[in-house]
């Protein structure tokens, strides 16, 4: 995937008091990065952890972004993502009129995902 550099993407997740909960999260992002140098994404959390999505689509905008993707790091769909996050979207689009946002589904709602996890529990059995 290609992008122009007023393009960027949200990993949006829950957050925890364990510093080391982020790292599959930023993980992600890494391989974003690797794959499409050109894409700014960043790592934005809901609760325990910062950066939190206000302050990343705040610093985006700075950064003369006028497209955001934000992609919710759930597996289901829960209050947060059927409550919390659009409550949100809505707030940031009121703030950023000039900034046209993408709220993707779920990541376990991707059938990509759910086929990579049946092969990944396959594994032990295929051995």
């Amino acid at each position: 995937m290609q992008s122009t550099p007023q393009q960027g993407i949200v990993l949006f997740a829950h957050g925890s008091r364990d510093p080391l909960w982020r790292l599959p999260i930023e993980a992600v992002a890494q391989q974003i990065k690797t794959i499409s140098p050109s894409t700014e994404v960043v790592c934005a959390f809901l609760e325990l952890t910062s950066p939190d999505l206000p302050t990343c689509v705040q610093k985006m905008s700075e950064q003369g972004l006028t497209h955001i993707s934000v992609l919710p790091m759930f597996l289901g769909i829960g209050k947060h993502a059927r409550e919390d996050l659009p409550q949100i979207m809505q707030e940031l689009k009121a703030s950023y009129p000039n900034i046209q946002f993408d709220l993707r589904r779920a990541i376990g709602e991707e059938p990509e995902l759910t086929l990579a996890m049946a092969n990944i529990a396959l594994k032990s059995i295929d051995q």
